[in-house]
């Protein structure tokens, strides 16, 4: 599965959290079939290291849904990129 940063969703949420410090950024994920990431912005993944899970505000109008991983890619570069449930779009954001 590939999410597209650029679809309408992934612009009206980075568009919600502009301006904020540690703002995520949209990001452009290769999933498995289980939704673990495999190519992060176009570097293979090398290995997990974590992975949660984050469901608040649900009784509101902006609910969060969201699914981290904690992911080493190749290169040896340590992220932090989340699935935002809601959105349907993959996200960056510094840990």
């Amino acid at each position: 599965m590939v999410a597209d940063p650029g679809n309408a969703s992934a612009r009206r949420t980075a568009r919600r959290v502009a301006g904020r410090l540690n703002a995520p950024l949209p990001a452009l994920v290769e999933s498995e079939f289980d939704g673990t990431p495999r190519v992060v912005n176009r570097q293979p993944v090398a290995l997990v290291r974590e992975e949660w899970r984050v469901v608040d505000r649900w009784w509101t109008d902006e609910p969060v849904d969201r699914r981290y991983f904690e992911v080493v890619l190749q290169s040896g570069q340590t992220v932090c990129v989340y699935r935002d449930r809601e959105a349907g779009c993959w996200f960056t954001q510094n840990a």
